[in-house]
């Protein structure tokens, strides 16, 4: 049950990057932040909602690397919904997996902030 003005707990389906052609889209119009932990590329997306995408590949690490990141990074997401209509799409690096999740939360909101102020003074 969601309280009015309380952020919704959950990660659906509709609030995923799920297509390469997305991906791509995201990458060539978008704009990207680099940091300690990821590189974040944000772009418009029209709708009322927030998307995330991930790209771990395997340059991250083995399997189990890249799925704990991914975990880490939904999590983020799902915990800081701070951009509707906006996708984001985040590249994790190896010093994602052993930072603690309050750091990561303190830099997904950064570099969002950044990323959106960087994408409207473009426009």
């Amino acid at each position: 049950m969601v309280v009015a003005g309380q952020v919704p707990a959950t990660f659906e389906r509709h609030e995923r990057v799920r297509h390469r052609a997305e991906y791509q889209k995201i990458y060539d119009r978008g704009s990207k932040v680099h940091s300690r932990f990821f590189t974040v590329f944000t772009c418009p997306n029209g709708l009322r909602w927030g998307r995330l995408g991930i790209a771990a590949t395997r340059k991250l690490g083995g399997a189990v690397v890249r799925n704990k990141a991914k975990r880490l990074v939904r999590e983020v997401f799902r915990r800081n919904k701070l951009a509707p209509g906006v996708d984001v799409v985040v590249i994790p690096r190896r010093e994602l997996v052993e930072a603690s999740l309050t750091t990561l939360e303190f830099e997904f909101r950064q570099n969002i902030e950044r990323s959106l102020r960087r994408s409207r003074d473009v426009r």
